[in-house]
Formats: structure tokens, C-alpha cells, sequence
């Protein structure tokens, strides 16, 4: 089988854990709870500490601080309208899949939630990587009403893995 997720391990702790596992099961959730084909689409995720990250949200989203998750999608598949359902991804094969983006996930920052949010870090770092892949679906919480689309997708996906509702 192919996978869907390719794993960059920059911090060695998300080695240990076991990211690309726990990655390439909660996004094949999520494309499989919208009805999207995992084997026909990759998925690019990058597991690095808050300074990486800080640099990264600072270069793309001009904020130089810390951040659990950031995303950088492929294809703007965003909604004309708040709360819209976003366009379908352009598909691959199983031999040439077509990329939907980029995730960075970073240990520290999503450590310390899962510690304050009274979670175990492997359902919070699921549910993180649940939430990038839907960025890079077109998925926003912007308004109201996007906010709730997405979230609600969340946690039919986090269910469907056996996780309660993080919110």
C-alpha cells in the first residue's frame, strides 16, 4: 500500500513516538470520512520543535512565535461562501498522487497543551493532524459557521478513530 503521509522527522522525540504512524492514520481517516481517496493523494508532514515552527509561522503567517500545527495547502480548495462545503482535490493515481500539502507539527507547543487540556498527547497530536489535513482540504475556522463545519467533521473523524470530542 502506499502512503499517504510522507514523515520529516527534524526532533527526534516525534521518532520515538511514532508520528508517522499515528499521521498516516488519522489522515487517511479524514480523507476517508469525506470521501476522498487516500491512495490517489500524499500528504507531505514535518515534525520539528517549537524554534523550527517559530520560524516557520514567523516566514509564512508573520507571527515569529511558537504554534502547535501550521498548514500550507497545494490548492486553494476554500469556499466562496462562509460556511460552504470547499471544492474537491484534483486526484492522482495510486502510481502518481497528487499532492495536497504540507503540515508541521511542533513537539513542545502540542505537549504542553495536551498536559493543560488533560489529554493524552497521542489524541491530541491526532486530532492536530486531523485539523492540518482539512486545511489542506479547504476546511476553516475563520467565521462562525466555518469554524462549526469543520469542527464538526473533527470530531465525526476523531469518533471514527475511537477518540472523544476535543472541544
Amino acid at each position: 500500500m502506499q502512503m499517504l503521509v510522507e514523515t520529516v522527522i527534524e526532533d527526534d522525540r516525534w521518532e520515538g513516538f511514532g508520528l508517522a504512524t499515528l499521521a498516516e492514520s488519522a489522515a487517511r481517516a479524514a480523507l476517508t470520512h469525506l470521501g476522498h481517496p487516500a491512495e490517489a493523494l500524499e500528504i507531505s508532514l514535518l515534525g520539528c520543535d517549537d524554534a523550527r515552527i517559530a520560524v516557520l509561522n514567523g516566514d509564512f503567517r508573520g507571527k515569529a512565535k511558537p504554534t502547535n500545527v501550521l498548514s500550507w495547502p497545494a490548492w486553494d480548495l476554500s469556499p466562496e461562501a462562509p460556511g460552504g462545503l470547499p471544492e474537491d482535490p484534483e486526484t492522482g493515481t495510486a502510481e502518481d498522487p497528487e499532492p495536497l500539502g504540507d503540515i508541521a507539527i511542533a513537539w513542545e507547543t502540542c505537549a504542553r497543551e495536551a498536559e493543560e487540556q488533560d489529554k493524552p498527547l497521542r489524541d491530541h497530536v491526532t486530532h492536530l493532524i486531523v485539523h492540518g489535513c482539512l486545511h489542506l482540504l479547504g476546511y476553516d475556522h475563520e467565521t462562525e459557521a466555518d469554524a462549526a463545519l469543520m469542527e464538526g467533521h473533527e470530531v465525526a473523524i476523531l469518533a471514527s478513530l475511537g477518540l472523544s470530542d476535543p472541544y
